[in-house]
């Protein structure tokens, strides 16, 4: 009967389940929260909070565990900058100014999604809605809306007749203006209070009550000068048999500034915001929208560089 061969017990150590078969390791990827501890890029903690807070607010209170700033650039004369941001269950590109975040899932490329982020806001923008922070539009509310009116108006004009309707709404937008922030309290004593239809009138008032003393001299200037040519130009517009777009456009543009200037005016005086940060001496002011501020002003008034952050019911854009 045949010996059985003797089995050669092989000298090798059995190899442990996870242990690298050769010197070629790759590391396994690093948690999101941990990866940004190594980022270069790295931006003002107050900043990165303000986008985290954002995106858990748009997804319903998505965890933020990573958010990194992957570029910046400059677009007609804005500056738009990407995140990528993640959360527990997803992954953002969130673009701003103004925000907005669109899913990784859906959007890979971040080059695409910010040529479609700005293609989108100058669709928004080609709407006719104001160009104005909200405060601004809710204090003058009425007058904006004619605003809009005026301009979808000449978006739509063809003929010379068309073109003096705009001039027509424009100057009734300027009067509301002026009904809705002229008051009182900005009457001096024993002067009489311009009547409803005196634009001009009106206007030095406001002009003198929001930019009092010498130091404001150039910006009181400022606002009158620019009011008073404005109104006089629409109401040429009105009675212009030659009016042609060109004309109308102007009108509808230079009515626009005149309400943005005097809603920033009126609003820095009410609130007594500052034109720079008491911290850091920064003019780098933003109005951060905060609507769990119960029984307060929801706007909180912030600064980009150093995070500061304007306690009160006083809070609000700044210069």
């Amino acid at each position: 009967m045949a010996k059985k061969r003797a089995t050669k017990k092989s000298t090798t150590k059995p190899r442990r389940q996870g242990t690298p078969t050769d010197e070629c390791v790759i590391p396994p990827p690093l948690p999101p929260d941990v990866a940004g501890q190594y980022a270069l890029n790295r931006v003002p903690d107050h900043r990165r909070l303000h986008v985290s807070e954002y995106v858990e607010l748009e997804t319903h209170g998505e965890k933020v565990t990573h958010a990194e700033l992957m570029n910046a650039e400059r677009i007609f004369g804005r500056t738009y900058e990407v995140w990528d941001v993640h959360t527990v269950k997803e992954r953002y590109w969130v673009i701003s100014s103004p925000t907005n975040l669109y899913a990784q899932s859906h959007f890979p490329s971040a080059d695409y999604t910010l040529s479609f982020h700005v293609g989108l806001m100058a669709r928004v923008g080609a709407r006719r809605e104001p160009d104005v922070p909200d405060d601004e539009q809710q204090r003058s509310a009425a007058a904006w809306r004619r605003w809009t009116q005026a301009a979808e108006a000449m978006d739509a004009a063809d003929e010379a007749e068309d073109f003096q309707a705009v001039g027509m709404r424009c100057r009734e937008c300027l009067l509301e203006l002026v009904r809705g922030m002229a008051d009182d309290e900005m009457v001096p004593s024993g002067a009489d209070r311009p009547k409803a239809a005196d634009f001009n009138g009106r206007t030095e008032l406001i002009a003198a009550h929001v930019a009092s003393g010498a130091s404001a001299q150039e910006l009181r200037r400022h606002l009158r000068a620019t009011a008073k040519s404005t109104w006089d130009y629409v109401n040429w517009l009105t009675h212009a048999t030659a009016a042609a777009r060109f004309d109308a456009m102007i009108a509808v543009e230079s009515t626009a500034l005149v309400l943005t200037l005097m809603g920033a005016a009126v609003i820095r005086k009410e609130r007594g915001a500052p034109d720079r940060c008491p911290s850091c001496n920064s003019y780098l002011l933003d109005s951060v929208y905060t609507p769990d501020r119960d029984g307060t002003d929801p706007y909180v008034l912030t600064c980009r560089r150093c995070g500061w952050k304007q306690t009160g019911p006083q809070a609000g854009p700044g210069g």
